[in-house]
C-alpha cells in the first residue's frame, strides 16, 4: 500500500466517523435527509459516486487524480443523476408494489411496509428488476457521454458548461462494452440484486446506500474503460 493509498483510506474513515461517532450529527442527517430529500440526495451521490470514480481512476492508471480528470464537473454530473436516481426510486418503489397487485399479488403495498418476509423480498426484487431495466441503461448511457464530454473539454468547469455533442458522442461511444457488459452483465449480475437489497431498506437509508453503492460503480467504469483500451489496443496491433 503507497502512503496515497494510506492518506486516502483515512480521508475516508474522517468523512463518515462523524455519523457513527456523534448521535447528533446521525439525528441531523436523519431529520435533514427526511425533510430535504432532493438536496441530501444530489449531496450523497456528488461525493459518494465521484469518490467511486477516483478508486476507479487509482485502479486504472495507479493514481486518485490525473490532470483533465475532471472531480468537480463529474461531482455536478453525480448530483444531477443522484436527484434522478431518488425520483426513480420514489416511482418504482410506488409503482411497482401497485403493478403487482393488479397481477393478483394482493397487499403488496402492505407487505413492503411491513417487516422482513419472502414475499417482501420478492416484491423488492421486482422494484429493482423494473428500475434496472428501464431507468438504469438510460442514466448509464447518460453519465458515459457527460464523462466523454468532461475528457474532451480537459475537464474544466468552462469546458463542462460548454453545449454538449450528443450526435458525436453516441457514435464514438464504445456500444460493444457497452451492451455485453455495462448492460448485460454489471445490471443483472450486480445492480438488481444489489438493488434488492436496498428496496428492503428504511426508506431514509435507501438513496444512501444506493451512493455507497456508486463506489462500487466506479470500480465497475474502471473495468469496463480498461476493457475498451485492452481492444482498441488490439485492434491497432
Amino acid at each position: 500500500m503507497k502512503k496515497n493509498d494510506f492518506l486516502f483510506i483515512i480521508g475516508v474513515i474522517i468523512l463518515f466517523l462523524p455519523f457513527f461517532m456523534s448521535e447528533k450529527v446521525y439525528d441531523f442527517y436523519i431529520s435533514f435527509n427526511h425533510d430535504h430529500s432532493l438536496i441530501t440526495s444530489f449531496i450523497k451521490f456528488a461525493i459518494l459516486a465521484t469518490l467511486g470514480e477516483v478508486i476507479g481512476l487509482r485502479i486504472k492508471i495507479g493514481k486518485y487524480y490525473k490532470s483533465g480528470f475532471g472531480i468537480i464537473p463529474r461531482m455536478i454530473v453525480w448530483g444531477f443523476l443522484g436527484i434522478t436516481i431518488k425520483i426513480a426510486f420514489v416511482i418504482f418503489a410506488s409503482g411497482t408494489p401497485v403493478f403487482l397487485e393488479s397481477l393478483g399479488l394482493t397487499n403488496a403495498i402492505e407487505v413492503m411496509n411491513a417487516g422482513f418476509s419472502m414475499e417482501k423480498l420478492l416484491i423488492a426484487f421486482s422494484i429493482s428488476a423494473t428500475m434496472n431495466v428501464i431507468y438504469a441503461p438510460v442514466m448509464m448511457t447518460f453519465h458515459k457521454l457527460t464523462d466523454m464530454h468532461i475528457i474532451e473539454t480537459g475537464g474544466t468547469l468552462r469546458g463542462f458548461f460548454t453545449p454538449i455533442k450528443f450526435k458525436k458522442l453516441f457514435v464514438d461511444l464504445d456500444w460493444n462494452i457497452q451492451w455485453n457488459f455495462v448492460f448485460k452483465k454489471t445490471i443483472p449480475f450486480f445492480w438488481i440484486p444489489a438493488h434488492t437489497i436496498t428496496f428492503l431498506l428504511p426508506t431514509d437509508f435507501q438513496v444512501l446506500f444506493a451512493a455507497v453503492l456508486g463506489i462500487a460503480l466506479g470500480t465497475i467504469l474502471a473495468i469496463a474503460d480498461i476493457m475498451g483500451d485492452s481492444k482498441l489496443k488490439i485492434e491497432k496491433a
